[in-house]
């Protein structure tokens, strides 16, 4: 595998673009389950523990130790919510290498792991050294390498690997609220439940604003110049 190592940030054009079409896709899917009567099925609690591993622990652990209680449950959401629209991609995913990747994907925004690059490369980093230095193999550590690192990415992580469409569709969830009609409310609500919020919302706008101040190339540039922050404030929940 291919480790991505740097990202252009998209053109405000093709960035509105991604986001229109992807509303017009989510609308028809909507209207298609309406037309069929068919419903996104509830997930319970159990479906979305974290999984019983020693890598998984340790990095849990790891994540806990350094981020802020806000940021620590938003990647916890993130895992539960990927898994409970595991629907949306067409084949099975590895759910030790999809909670490495869903845990760790915003060790960028932390400190210790910011080298300087825009964030979701220097968390990709870290995840992966992370992974290497527990003797997980390389192809599953480049894997998780590029979940973190494509976990933002507009109009192409969906179309990579079922783990990377997923923590792409989970955090854009959970940070703006896209996808709403792709989790069941019941899921959405327990999920909130066992991870609170926590004033996520002013956190993580902080910590955007922080970031692309201080890099004038970060990926999420365009993003916050087309109203990303509002979107944010106006997510349902």
């Amino acid at each position: 595998m291919e480790l991505t190592t740097s990202k252009t940030p998209p053109s405000l054009p093709c960035l509105a673009c991604s986001f229109v079409t992807s509303s017009v896709k989510a609308t028809l899917i909507r209207t298609a389950r309406f037309v069929k009567r068919e419903h996104v099925q509830y997930v319970a609690k159990e479906v979305y523990h974290v999984p019983d591993s020693i890598n998984c622990k340790k990095a849990l652990n790891m994540v806990a130790k350094c981020s802020p209680d806000f940021l620590l449950n938003h990647c916890l959401r993130s895992y539960a919510f990927g898994i409970a629209m595991s629907h949306k991609v067409k084949k099975p995913i590895d759910k030790e290498i999809y909670f490495l990747g869903a845990i760790m994907h915003d060790l960028g925004l932390i400190t210790a792991y910011d080298i300087g690059g825009t964030f979701e490369l220097d968390g990709a980093q870290a995840a992966r050294s992370f992974c290497r230095g527990r003797n997980i193999s390389q192809e599953k550590a480049d894997l998780v390498h590029e979940i973190v690192a494509h976990h933002n990415s507009v109009g192409i992580a969906h179309k990579k690997d079922p783990e990377v469409a997923l923590l792409h569709f989970a955090a854009g969830l959970d940070v703006a609220g896209l996808w709403l009609n792709d989790i069941h409310p019941k899921t959405l609500s327990e999920v909130i439940d066992e991870f609170p919020r926590l004033e996520f919302k002013k956190g993580m706008k902080t910590l955007l604003e922080d970031q692309v101040k201080r890099k004038p190339d970060s990926y999420m540039r365009p993003f916050l110049k087309l109203g990303f922050l509002k979107k944010i404030d106006d997510t349902p929940f």
